[in-house]
């Protein structure tokens, strides 16, 4: 009997069977190989064989058995080695996800493979994916990220950039963090809003996955009585999956996934795996959450720790002041009423002094050199009492506008001129007139000190986040950081200033207002006096 297949020959020619394709020319001569892979689905050995059974022989019904039963076999085999490879790939997958989620506590680098994970097609595979969480009060579930394509067009963009980048799954979450995280937030802004369920609504089927703990295959969504219209509608897919997401009897959220673009069943074997991976990712999600509050909490304690240091050094350095203050009122007092006779007999004698008598110089020198103490017991007592400003209400433009005309003739006998630049229409500030008035004075004067022959002193004022910007510059010789040092501490010695308690009383006193006394120096030359000053609030 002469059969059509090749396959009683022990070696074949290139030409006598098809099936063989380029790459497999050894089963040319292999005739156990070509027997097994090729023969037995070769339509011309079927055909051999049901001649052969039609012949009678004894051996064709049992021939015929073997030949069925190893083909079922070999069907079987092959089913469930693409079994055990589909295994092995999960296997090798939640290795790698549970790596990154057992030690990640950065919530980006968690949500990112989280959702990357349900979504890439080295993952679980489906097309797109929403995540919500409990809120801080746990009075509601609220969406929070959505991940996926909206459009084919997308989704084909998405596959071929896959296909070709042939990364692991940890690289591509990475990917997604860096460069895809924001845009999806906001991609997905519309669903996330409407997605928002109260978690006392018990009927609702988010609810229920939750309180059952277990996942949910909705199937039939536009149909199903167990589910709201409005949301088989907002996600515009007929069958979806619920996982809850619970770690230690805690209720973190839920994902959603579907195949919206696809349309590719859900199957109970994706919803078995789906369930694997719902434990590990809660709990990730809780941890990354708890560390994220954590350092809240800490750059929290760490502000108030700053005040708190800023305070005791306040109190200290107020005890310090304090201290100074009442000293300095004790001596001023005692040398004040000897000072003011001494300079009140010397202007009697001068009064009734000849211009041309020789003792007149003098007594002038003994007037003026009363004067500058008198106004130094005065700086004194004033430096004693600032710790006590007296706020009001006041237009800060029309007192420096003032200031400066008090002291138009001592800028005059010194060549110097000072301009006002000053906003327009400023709210008024909060602050004890007579000591601003003071300050303002002292630091023109001050930079009277340094300023040049024919030199210029500019004032200018500004509305700035909830205060006014008072700035008084100069175009004298810039001062060192130790020169600002010593300016601003009280009964320092300077070789030009020489003793006083100027700058550090407006250093007090601005403090007392609640606003830094700052001293800069100009890279082009001169010296910066910035005040703040409170805006009053309106009642």
């Amino acid at each position: 009997m002469e059969f059509a297949c090749c396959w009683t020959k022990k070696e074949l020619a290139p030409e006598e069977c098809p099936n063989i394709a380029e790459g497999e020319e050894e089963l040319y001569s292999v005739h156990r190989r070509r027997v097994m892979e090729k023969c037995l689905d070769c339509p011309l050995f079927a055909n051999d064989l049901l001649r052969f059974k039609e012949s009678g022989h004894p051996l064709a019904e049992i021939f015929s058995i073997v030949v069925s039963e190893f083909l079922d076999q070999k069907s079987q085999l092959q089913s469930l080695g693409g079994f055990l490879s589909s295994k092995t790939r999960e296997i090798k997958f939640l290795h790698e996800l549970s790596l990154v989620l057992q030690t990640s506590v950065d919530l980006d680098e968690v949500l990112s493979v989280a959702m990357t994970a349900i979504t890439a097609g080295k993952g679980f595979g489906m097309n797109r994916a929403f995540l919500l969480m409990t809120d801080k009060e746990r009075q509601a579930l609220r969406g929070y990220l959505g991940v996926g394509p909206r459009t084919m067009e997308e989704a084909w963009h998405i596959w071929e950039d896959v296909n070709r980048s042939n990364l692991t799954l940890r690289d591509m979450a990475r990917l997604f963090q860096k460069n895809k995280l924001s845009s999806e937030k906001v991609k997905f802004n519309d669903i996330l809003e409407r997605l928002s369920v109260p978690l006392r609504d018990q009927q609702h089927v988010f609810n229920r996955a939750l309180r059952e703990r277990k996942p949910i295959l909705v199937e039939n969504a536009f149909s199903n009585p167990d589910i709201d219209p409005d949301l088989a509608q907002l996600l515009g897919v007929d069958s979806f999956l619920i996982m809850p997401l619970i770690s230690r009897h805690r209720r973190i959220g839920l994902i959603i996934a579907d195949n919206c673009i696809t349309r590719k069943p859900i199957t109970s074997q994706d919803l078995q795996s789906m369930e694997t991976f719902a434990f590990p990712v809660a709990f990730a999600l809780e941890r990354a959450f708890l560390y994220e509050r954590l350092q809240e909490e800490i750059d929290k304690l760490t502000v108030v720790n700053i005040k708190l240091k800023e305070q005791q050094e306040l109190i200290v350095k107020m005890e310090k002041m304090a201290l100074v203050g009442r000293i300095t009122s004790s001596i001023a007092h005692s040398i004040r009423n000897p000072l003011m006779i001494i300079g009140g007999f010397a202007r009697s004698l001068l009064k009734n002094m000849e211009q041309d008598d020789s003792k007149r110089d003098y007594l002038e020198t003994i007037v003026h050199e009363a004067k500058q103490l008198e106004g130094v017991l005065e700086e004194v007592l004033t430096y004693s009492e600032s710790l006590y400003p007296a706020l009001d209400a006041w237009d800060i433009n029309q007192l420096i506008s003032g200031v400066r005309d008090d002291l138009a003739g001592h800028l005059a006998r010194r060549g110097v001129t000072c301009m006002l630049e000053l906003a327009p229409e400023l709210p008024k500030v909060s602050i004890d007139y007579r000591q601003i008035s003071y300050c303002i004075k002292t630091i023109i004067t001050s930079a009277l000190e340094t300023a040049t022959a024919e030199g210029e002193i500019v004032i200018r004022t500004w509305r700035d986040d909830g205060v006014v910007v008072v700035k008084i510059s100069d175009n004298g010789t810039p001062l060192s950081p130790e020169m600002v040092e010593t300016l601003t501490t009280p009964f320092m010695v300077t070789q030009n200033l020489g003793t006083g308690v100027g700058l550090p009383l407006c250093k007090t006193i601005l403090e007392k207002h609640g606003s830094p006394f700052i001293i800069e120096s100009s890279p082009e030359g001169g010296t910066h006096y910035i005040i703040r000053l409170p805006i009053k609030e309106e009642m």
